[in-house]
């Protein structure tokens, strides 16, 4: 009985081996790549480069003030969970190196402004002037929200780099190829596909950065004023030639002064602003109290530091872009 002989079975279950480390080899190429990325507008450029090939959490979702944000243990769990983070960088998530730490989180970090060229804050392209005061209100802020130490120690972020860089759609394209690229190192068997779709999204950045820019060169010059909650359109207004008075400076929970209010009340009124925008992370009211006095015109919600809920204006870093782009151009119309 040949068919029972033990060279056949020895060669039958080798068979059925490479059939079993097949099946198993596949399953376990099919396994998306898990990527972490620090807020939500990060998240979206992830899930359009990475498309099918990752599965994205993100730890500060829409709406989300990624400035005061305070990690969860579920965040710890996550992160301890993926190959790849995701980070914007430039001082951006003060919260995260200590994150990280706890989750002991052993994977690679990308840092997708690598290549950005920062821009500080205050620097031209908003409303910062040294003699009506607005200065000093600009200077009452920072990011870690621990004023009196960083005081002491010097260490005033809102100095060094402005960290918003996304409100440039020429550093999307670098943020874009940043992801493509660490995903391609964590993930080599699809490194073409995260190339290609990274190709794809970038065309779709370049198209939309060439309209915003031919709809704000249409505006005189002398009317491309708004007053914004916090410092986060620093980018956007030195690439699309836009003022940005921010009412709150980079603090998005700090309370400016009455005599900072009344500050920005005189500059708006003085360089007559025809616009005031809050954001969809801050609150109205101080917004709401210049357009009051000022008479200046209150415009739509502006998308700064996240995008917003699906279903809403801002669901995407691409939809995001476009609303705000179309808010401020129709409000600083004559």
């Amino acid at each position: 009985m040949r068919s029972n002989s033990p060279a056949r079975r020895r060669a039958l279950l080798a068979m059925a081996g490479l059939c079993l480390s097949a099946i198993l080899g596949t399953a376990q190429a099919a396994e998306p790549l898990k990527v972490v990325a620090s807020f939500s507008i990060l998240g979206d450029i992830v899930r359009e480069v990475g498309g099918a090939d990752v599965s994205v959490t993100t730890l500060v979702g829409p709406d989300g003030d990624a400035h005061g944000y305070e990690p969860t243990p579920g965040d710890a769990r996550k992160l301890a969970e993926a190959r790849v983070l995701i980070v914007n960088g430039l001082d951006f998530e003060t919260w995260l190196p200590r994150l990280t730490k706890a989750s002991g989180f052993s994977g690679q970090t990308v840092t997708a402004s690598k290549g950005v060229k920062p821009r500080a804050f205050g620097s031209p392209g908003e409303g910062h002037g040294g003699t009506d005061g607005h200065d000093d209100h600009d200077h009452d802020h920072d990011h870690d929200h621990d004023h009196d130490d960083d005081h002491k120690q010097g260490h005033h972020h809102h100095h060094g780099a402005d960290p918003h860089a996304w409100q440039n759609l020429a550093n999307g394209v670098i943020y874009a190829r940043n992801v493509a690229d660490g995903l391609a190192a964590a993930d080599p068997a699809h490194a073409q596909a995260y190339r290609q779709r990274a190709d794809a999204y970038i065309a779709r950045l370049n198209a939309l950065d060439a309209s915003v820019r031919k709809a704000f060169d249409a505006i005189a010059a002398d009317r491309r004023k708004v007053v914004t909650s916090h410092d986060a359109f620093g980018y956007f207004g030195d690439a699309y030639g836009v003022t940005f008075i921010p009412a709150m400076g980079v603090s998005t929970d700090a309370e400016p002064s009455a005599r900072e209010v009344a500050a920005i009340i005189e500059q708006v009124r003085r360089e007559k602003v025809p616009a005031v925008f809050v954001e969809n992370i801050s609150s109205p009211k101080l917004v709401q109290q210049i357009a009051r006095e000022t008479g200046a015109k209150v415009g739509g919600t502006l998308y700064s530091d996240a995008l917003s809920k699906p279903g809403q204006p801002g669901a995407t870093y691409l939809e995001m872009f476009e609303w705000n782009a179309r808010q401020l151009a129709t409000a600083l119309q004559p």
